[in-house]
């Protein structure tokens, strides 16, 4: 196993086995890669993953391989040839073929056939000698067997040859290989449901091979396919498949047995290899869509959740709304709500009075407006007041969700659902990943076809990515909530939940070895979580920093060794210039980890994420105000295959296709911008009838990860 995964991913077996079996013995993607770089040999979180991933495929091979042994044991089939195909097979596809012909299986025409006893006139016609095939088969007419007549017997014969190149290695393989270079996506509207899916009327009358068409438009084809609008095929020329099973059956051409043979094998490519083809290709196809699409949904929401934070500063969160007035809550530098209130914008003089009264006696640094219905007007309305609070346009994608949550409930019982979507509005700007991780990254909006995907496979994916995202970031212990918390490796939610309940118990944890009292946090637990939790201003003032405890004698031996403490080392630069690296190399502890430790000493628990900068969009409001030729700032909201969707303040967000993210050819769009990214876009359609807005990107870019 070790090997194979190993060749697969072009990496060392040593290293290879030694992740895999720090796996095994309950490490986490993130501890691995943050704390066992001398071991995996300085794999990241996404090779670490990777690996994990592979060795679960090949483990769920095995486990499909003793199956399949086990099966033919039972029913004295298992051969030692047959014994060496299975234990060879290095794919799962190569075992079913393998085991196709020894399977369990209904009784079909050519299991009819054989309890006929025709099975030696299939072999006669397959030897093909030169004989009169009529004359063959009229030896084996038996009415009592069904069998009335010769045609009959040649009828069961070939249906016999047709199942046998069928469940044929080298045919099956052959077959395979030409649907994979060869195969075709036919897409045809369902006659009648023209209407019903205009949505679709791209794919009304498309055609494209299948090995390079790209995820959006397969998982739009299968879309328009489960809601009965179209009609999707995959094929291959029949005359080339056929080809190829002929090159394997027919000996001797011109003997009229080969006539046969033919017949059979063209009725077994159309019966039953062109349907299997059909449904593995089809098969493969998805799932190669599905991983690109997880993959730039996990891209996206990993730039989301890695937005700049504004950080501990107060703020006042809005909720916009036109007819039900705008939802305002004042936060202060922890996200604690402090105040709430609404405004109707309609009621200028009223509204403007209640603002200045509320931030003379809050002081909030920044007011956060989401981006949804009446965003723009209040955003307006709140610049004009001139109130010496930056004011911020802040995406609300999924604060509904949050704020119909059980979390949300629970923290603010007798709050209106809007506010809460306020209090989340503001603290997204305070900390865009501790607030988002209360959301199902599903409803954040920054997918492509996520309903449509496989959803073990996304769910997986997501969580590995908040997971990263977290804990790259680090986590204060006494601040989190159960949620983040939960994320933190090798915590999880019931363990997170009782840390809070710790916390809001005994009040706020004084160092990061006070967790061994929380029940069900054990030494194992305690070691893949402590390095990424944060506990500033404790007794241990390494807890601020990203140094595992398992290190922290080796720290305090450095300082020890300059005449110092572990404070004074940290408060030194000159102290940690002179720590000479090479006197605390040992077998557990190599350069990686000593010059982690070192730059944590530097900068500690230093944020990962870029400086908050605020974006600003141009004077315009509606899609009405956008003409063409303009050039607008703008935010990138969603990346997806086709390209990028911008939001530049008029409530639709705007499309730069791929075509025009660059002058040159752009393979994914994904290498040129990403969430969260101000970008300059010049208008170059405006479709009122429809609400779209095209864009092509424009000289000014900014660099990825600026956001909000």
């Amino acid at each position: 196993m070790y090997a194979r995964i190993a060749t697969a991913l072009k990496l060392p077996e040593k290293q290879v086995r030694t992740v895999v079996e720090l796996l095994d013995r309950g490490a986490t993607v993130p501890f691995i890669a943050r704390y066992r770089k001398e071991l995996s040999g300085g794999m990241d979180e996404v090779a670490v993953a990777a690996v994990r991933d592979a060795a679960a495929s090949m483990r769920a091979l095995e486990a499909r391989r003793g199956a399949v042994i086990r099966s033919l044991e039972e029913r004295g089939l298992l051969t030692p040839e047959i014994r060496r195909e299975v234990e060879g097979a290095e794919t799962l596809t190569r075992l079913e073929d393998v085991y196709l012909p020894y399977r369990p299986r209904r009784r079909d025409r050519a299991a009819i056939a054989e309890e006929r006893g025709l099975a030696p006139l299939a072999e006669e016609l397959l030897r093909q000698r030169g004989g009169d095939p009529v004359a063959a088969a009229a030896l084996f007419v038996a009415p009592e067997k069904g069998v009335a007549s010769p045609e009959d017997a040649l009828q069961g014969a070939r249906d016999i040859i047709a199942r046998r190149a069928v469940e044929d290695l080298e045919t099956r393989e052959a077959v395979r290989r030409l649907y994979r270079r060869e195969a075709v996506y036919d897409c045809r509207v369902i006659p009648g449901k023209e209407e019903q899916g205009r949505k679709f009327r791209d794919w009304f009358a498309w055609r494209e091979p299948v090995a390079g068409a790209p995820s959006h438009r397969v998982l739009a084809m299968r879309r328009g396919e489960k809601e009965l609008v179209l009609n999707l095929s995959v094929s291959v020329q029949e005359d080339k498949a056929v080809a190829l099973m002929e090159k394997r059956f027919i000996r001797r051409r011109e003997t009229p047995e080969a006539a046969h043979v033919a017949r059979a094998l063209t009725d077994g490519f159309r019966r039953l290899l062109g349907p299997q083809m059909e449904t593995e290709i089809r098969a493969e196809s998805r799932e190669r869509a599905d991983r690109e699409a997880v993959r730039l949904f996990a891209l996206n929401l990993e730039n989301l959740l890695m937005a700049p934070p504004l950080g501990r500063r107060r703020v006042a969160g809005v909720d916009p709304g036109l007819r039900t007035g705008c939802k305002i809550a004042v936060l202060d530098s922890q996200g604690a709500l402090l105040h709430h209130d609404v405004f109707m914008l309609h009621r200028e003089r009223e509204a403007a009075a209640m603002l200045t009264a509320l931030h003379d006696r809050y002081r909030p640094e920044f007011i956060a407006v989401g981006n949804g219905t009446g965003g723009r007007e209040a955003e307006t309305f709140l610049r004009g007041l001139g109130l010496g609070a930056a004011v911020v346009m802040v995406s609300e994608s999924g604060a509904s969700v949050y704020s119909a949550s059980k979390e949300a409930r629970e923290e603010f019982p007798h709050l209106d659902i809007t506010v809460r979507g306020a209090v989340s509005i503001g603290r997204r700007l305070q900390d865009p990943l501790a607030e988002l991780v209360k959301i199902d990254p599903r409803s954040i909006g920054v997918g492509q076809y996520q309903h449509d995907v496989d959803p073990a496979l996304l769910k997986k994916s997501l969580d590995d990515t908040v997971m990263k995202c977290v804990n790259s970031v680090g986590v204060e212990l006494n601040t989190a909530s159960a949620r983040l918390l939960a994320y933190v490796s090798g915590l999880g939610p019931g363990t997170a939940r009782a840390v809070v309940e710790y916390r809001n118990t005994f009040g706020p944890f004084p160092s990061r070895k006070h967790l061994l009292r929380v029940p069900g946090v054990g030494p194992a637990t305690f070691q893949q979580c402590a390095g990424f939790l944060r506990v500033t201003g404790g007794e241990e003032p390494l807890d601020s920093s990203a140094v595992h405890p398992e290190r922290y004698d080796l720290v305090r031996r450095m300082a020890a060794d300059l005449g110092s403490d572990v404070a004074g080392l940290m408060a030194d630069p000159g102290l940690r210039r002179a720590v000479e690296k090479e006197r605390y190399l040992s077998g557990e502890v190599g350069l990686p980890t000593l010059e982690d430790i070192l730059g944590e000493l530097d900068k500690p628990g230093r944020d990962p994420r870029s400086p908050f900068r605020a974006g600003g969009f141009a004077d315009v409001h509606r899609l009405e105000d956008v003409r063409e030729g303009m050039t607008l700032p703008g935010v990138v909201t969603n990346v997806t295959g086709f390209g990028a969707f911008v939001d530049v303040g008029v409530h639709t967000d705007g499309l730069v296709h791929v075509s025009r993210l660059g002058s040159g050819y752009v393979a994914r769009p994904s290498d040129v911008v990403s969430v969260g990214m101000w970008v300059t876009v010049r208008v170059i359609g405006v479709d009122l009838d429809r609400g779209r807005l095209s864009l092509a990107l424009a000289e000014g870019t900014a660099a990825p990860g600026d956001g909000y």
